[in-house]
């Protein structure tokens, strides 16, 4: 055994160059070019499983169409798939938007939250400004095609994102909006049959609707349209749904936040510059708007302190009280909540009601890919002024959870790599140790 591996050493020695820097050098190189070589096989497995997914979505069987939409929805989670998205962006696109047209809620669902997933890999440019134009006709026709209210959640947050990341001009925002805001507040005409939103849909709409806000300029609404939505959000605070509520609670916070009251404070400068004379109606619409805010602040104050009711849960009444006393704060005082999460030994932080309503919006998509994305993904990373630390695949410096995973089994082609990779790396300390050890051998005699 001692004979082997003395051997192995002397092996190790002919093969190197006296130089220990150029050993240590030309080694790391091929172990390296090991580990590359190991990860482009696991990408490679990856990108032939997405296209045997994209694939299926051409099969007649709809069982069929939602498991490869499943596998494509956990691949866009766990990975950002650029060298895929090039190659199979617009077949992916439009066989999702062909799920939408003819599936089932469940099979809708799913594309819906692929596109959006597609939306958010590709980033802003060409790629995610067709996605949008491509998209707002099927999803607009998916909207009035049933009431299920995950199907519609979904396409609204379908709706949202790739508005969000493909919108080159805000009249596609405020495009987008309007389809929204038409499931809650439809204009009744004489041959219109409307159906009352569910409490769900009503949630995600105004979810929806409040993100795309955050990127809409406060002066091109005309003060009628504020005063329409903040009414229509003033009487949501009174509904028995706490979901409801609470998403009302922060889109009025944002309105506010946006400077909605100072466009109403300017018209009342308009009033006392000699514009009164336009009549009474100008001046009650003005009071109006105060004691709205007044009656807004009423209830969220109300609402900041709410006792407990029969069958409520904890964890909901206290989500609820805490929101709103953030509300009661920004509307009293201006202070705005402010947040801190720690993601991969990074900190990210929000300041605002926008950026508080961005970042809650895109977790809540993303799900359990929100950490892959906000650390791997460029614009994510641009929206919140977000800079994760480089991460080494070989140190223990920021290594997420998942890296940790592939790293502890066994069979990992990456942790096979890393295993030769130390394995060479203690036997060139070795080969260094026997080398100093002749030298001061050489030394004493």
């Amino acid at each position: 055994m001692g004979k082997r591996k003395t051997q192995r050493k002397n092996a190790v020695m002919l093969d190197s160059d006296d130089d220990n820097s150029s050993v240590n050098s030309s080694s790391t190189l091929r172990s390296d070019g090991m580990l590359v070589s190991c990860t482009e096989e696991v990408e490679y497995n990856k990108d032939t499983l997405l296209d045997e997914a994209v694939d299926a979505l051409f099969e007649k069987r709809g069982s069929t169409r939602e498991k490869a939409l499943a596998v494509i929805i956990d691949a866009f989670n766990s990975n950002l798939p650029h060298q895929f998205v090039e190659t199979k962006f617009a077949t992916l696109l439009h066989r999702c938007l062909n799920c939408i047209k003819k599936g089932s809620s469940k099979e809708i669902s799913l594309a819906s939250r692929t596109i959006g997933l597609l939306a958010l890999t590709v980033g802003p440019g060409d790629n995610a400004q067709e996605i949008l134009e491509e998209s707002i006709s099927p999803l607009s026709l998916a909207f009035k095609s049933g009431s299920e209210s995950s199907k519609t959640a979904s396409l609204l947050d379908c709706l949202a994102v790739i508005t969000f990341v493909g919108g080159n001009d805000q009249d596609e925002t405020e495009k987008s909006m309007q389809i929204m805001w038409q499931l809650v507040q439809t204009k009744l005409g004489s041959n219109i049959i409307t159906v009352k939103p569910s409490a769900a849909v009503i949630t995600a709409v105004v979810s929806a609707w409040s993100f795309l806000l955050t990127t809409m300029d406060v002066w091109r609404l005309s003060p009628k349209l504020w005063l329409e939505y903040i009414t229509y959000l003033s009487s949501l605070l009174g509904k028995d749904d706490r979901s409801v509520r609470i998403a009302a609670g922060e889109a009025l916070a944002l309105i506010f936040e946006m400077g909605s009251l100072e466009k109403f404070a300017a018209e009342a400068r308009s009033f006392s510059d000699g514009l009164i004379s336009q009549g009474n109606k100008s001046k009650e619409g003005f009071s109006h708007k105060l004691g709205l805010k007044g009656k807004i602040l009423n209830q969220v104050r109300d609402l900041s302190a709410e006792a407990g009711g029969k069958g409520s849960a904890k964890k909901d009444l206290n989500n609820q009280r805490n929101l709103f006393k953030d509300v009661l704060e920004f509307l009293e005082y201006g202070y705005s909540p402010e947040t801190s999460m720690n993601i991969g030994g990074n900190s990210l932080q929000t300041s605002t009601w926008s950026q508080l309503i961005q970042l809650n919006f895109l977790k809540r998509f993303l799900g359990g890919g929100f950490t892959k994305h906000i650390l791997d993904n460029g614009f994510l990373q641009d929206v919140f002024g977000f800079t994760p630390k480089r991460r080494n695949l070989l140190g223990s410096e920021h290594i997420s959870n998942s890296e940790k995973r592939m790293y502890k089994s066994p069979n990992s082609a990456l942790n096979k790599a890393r295993t030769l990779l130390l394995n060479k790396q203690r036997m060139l300390s070795e080969v260094r140790n026997i080398g100093q050890f002749a030298v001061n051998v050489g030394d004493e005699y």
